[in-house]
This record gives structure tokens, C-alpha cells and sequence, in this order.
């Protein structure tokens, strides 16, 4: 099977449209204020709206509320939602039921004590994003340009499907996959020429190395 590849806080219909010609998977909208690749719901849904039906639409969050994330759900067509916060397995259930939609949850690793998150989420989920633990005082969840030790990770079976994530680029995805197994992953700065923009020659490039990766 070939590596399904997630291109996350796309701000700019253009990126979007580099990343469904060159085959993602899934396309990520932030909706996380001091993100650099924060959107309005409005400018969002415009970007959503042009995504052609097969490629799965996700809405990043972190620690939101029910208002916000009725007004997210309201207004943006999306088939995932993704939780980068603290939010708890009973959160993670409760909003599986309230909006119907499959729920992706971040867990960050860092050494072998985190781990057992993954089990943990992995029952009440239904995908889970293994990334970076942020550095101690970090302004951002995710999107930190971080990479982990992939051997925490390596041919591991979780309760549901998994993608990887964190520190990923063109030049390193296909070893990452090599490393661990992974067959989906997930990159946002690993992609980008500054903060927030991203490149769409580096979009290309790095779907291009995580499907060579895997023959289909």
C-alpha cells in the first residue's frame, strides 16, 4: 500500500492545489490563533470548498471549545478533525459523537514514558497523529519543525491507524518511513520557505520521496 501523505496548514489556494495534484491524501487547515498558518473560518471554507471529493479535509484544533468548534464545523465542509491539544480520551469520545466526524489525535513523544498515550488515545480515536512533544514553554503544539527518535516508534501496532509526524521534510521522509513503518505521514513546516508559507516545489518533492518510499 502506498504511503498516504497529509499536507497540513495550507493557507493559500494554490498549496492546496499543488497538494491534490501531486496525490495527498489529506489537506490540514489550522485554526489555532498564534499559529503563523492560523485561518478565518470564512477563508478556510473557500479554501475547503475547492478540494475535490477522496481527499479528506482537516480541521486542526487545539483545546477548543464547543462554540468554536460548532462554528468551525457549521461553516467549513470537513471530514476529520484533529485535536493538538491536551484534550482527554472523554473529550476526544464526546466529540466523535457531537459532530460525527472521525477524530485524528496528536500525541507527543519524546522518550519511552509517553508511549502509553498512544494506547490510551488509540481506544477512543479514530486516527492518531504521533509527533514531537514541544519543547517546555513552546508557543506552538505542533508545526515545530521537531523530529523524535523514530525507534520509540518503530514497527509498533497501535489500537487504529497512525500517521507520523514532526520534523519531516523531502530530504528525510523516506527514511522515517523506512525506520518506523509508517505508512501514512504528516508535514506542515517541513514544507515551507518561511514560517506559515508554505512552497509548492516542496510540496511536490515531499510526496513525491514518502510515496517512492513504499511501492503501491
Amino acid at each position: 500500500m502506498a504511503v498516504r501523505v497529509k499536507i497540513c496548514g495550507l493557507t493559500e489556494a494554490a498549496h492546496v492545489e499543488a497538494a491534490v495534484e501531486a496525490g495527498a491524501a489529506y489537506v490540514g487547515f489550522v485554526f489555532f490563533a498564534p499559529s503563523p498558518r492560523n485561518l478565518g473560518i470564512a477563508e478556510a471554507a473557500r479554501l475547503a470548498g475547492d478540494v475535490p471529493p477522496g481527499i479528506a479535509k482537516v480541521a486542526l484544533t487545539v483545546d477548543a471549545g464547543d462554540d468554536e468548534l460548532d462554528g468551525i464545523t457549521g461553516a467549513v465542509p470537513l471530514d476529520m478533525l484533529q485535536l493538538h491539544g491536551t484534550e482527554s480520551p472523554a473529550r476526544v469520545a464526546e466529540l466523535r459523537a457531537r459532530y460525527g466526524l472521525p477524530v485524528m489525535k496528536a500525541v507527543g513523544i519524546a522518550g519511552p514514558a509517553d508511549l502509553a498515550a498512544i494506547e490510551t488515545y488509540g481506544r477512543v480515536a479514530d486516527q492518531l497523529l504521533i509527533d514531537a512533544k514541544p519543547p517546555r514553554g513552546a508557543a506552538l503544539p505542533g508545526g515545530n519543525g521537531l523530529a523524535f527518535d523514530w525507534r520509540l516508534v518503530a514497527r509498533k501496532y497501535w489500537p487504529c491507524p497512525w500517521m507520523l509526524a514532526g520534523g519531516l521534510t523531502g530530504q528525510n521522509v523516506a527514511e522515517a518511513i523506512r525506520l518506523t513503518g509508517a505508512r501514512q505521514v504528516d508535514v506542515s513546516s517541513g514544507v515551507e520557505r518561511a514560517p506559515g508559507r508554505k512552497d509548492a516545489g516542496l510540496i511536490r518533492a515531499f510526496i513525491a520521496a514518502a510515496r517512492a518510499a513504499v511501492p503501491a
